[in-house]
């Protein structure tokens, strides 16, 4: 398995507008856009690092009984899972199961085309991972 790099850090908000003033404001990231992903059940703001190193998302859940609303309502609002991106996530995903480590149900694909998975906590000691291959 090739990771390449960290894609984002998702942190999960219980109110995306004032995440938003703390992200911009307080530290100077540059919102690029929000959008909604209904597989996700959350509405999402992206906000790239500078110079290309990956970005930091909010995530807030958009329905009551989505995952993470559930992770909302437990845990409260904080980081919510590591993605990092590879090269071929069908390879990545047999080796990872190789080694032991959990994989969160199907492949499933954004909005954008880009395949991801995720890695169950438990795996990961204690944190959530997800794999991403780009389109």
């Amino acid at each position: 398995m090739t990771i390449k790099k960290i894609d984002h850090l998702a942190i999960v908000v219980a109110d995306l507008e004032k995440a938003l003033q703390v992200y911009q404001d307080g530290f100077g990231l540059t919102l690029h856009h929000v959008s909604e992903e209904s597989a996700e059940q959350v509405k999402v703001a992206y906000l790239p690092m500078p110079e290309g190193q990956g970005e930091i998302e909010l995530i807030q859940p958009t329905t009551p009984d989505s995952g993470v609303a559930k992770f909302l309502s437990k845990r409260g609002e904080g980081l919510h899972h590591i993605c990092l991106e590879v090269d071929n996530l069908t390879t990545s995903i047999q080796e990872m199961t190789a080694h032991g480590l959990e994989v969160l149900g199907a492949i499933r694909t954004n909005q954008r085309g880009d395949q991801y998975v995720f890695i169950h906590p438990k795996s990961a000691h204690g944190v959530l991972v997800e794999l991403y291959e780009r389109a």
